[in-house]
């Protein structure tokens, strides 16, 4: 799941824009805010976005990046509570 800071300067929509880019390659438009929680001292915020450009890839920090669906999502070991959390919000892939 691509993720980061929101960095000195920046907005939610640019940090948005900008983590998408380097953490998978894809060029988005940021849309509504689907959630927010908070994480230990991180406040959390997830935004629908629309793919606008780039081609899909892995970014330094990853091993594979691909589309899933809301099952494979299911089987992946991400934090606890995401994929309930995104569901919660309807926010699985359909």
């Amino acid at each position: 799941m691509p993720g980061g800071r929101v960095e000195a300067g920046e907005d939610d929509a640019a940090a948005v824009v900008r983590e998408m880019r380097e953490e998978t390659g894809l060029h988005v438009t940021p849309g509504r805010l689907i959630g927010r929680v908070v994480r230990g001292p991180y406040g959390i915020a997830d935004y629908a976005c629309t793919v606008v450009g780039g081609a899909l890839r892995a970014g330094d920090d990853a091993l594979d990046a691909r589309w899933c669906s809301a099952a494979d999502l299911a089987a992946l070991p991400l934090v606890d509570g995401l994929v309930e959390t995104l569901d919660a919000w309807g926010a699985l892939p359909r």
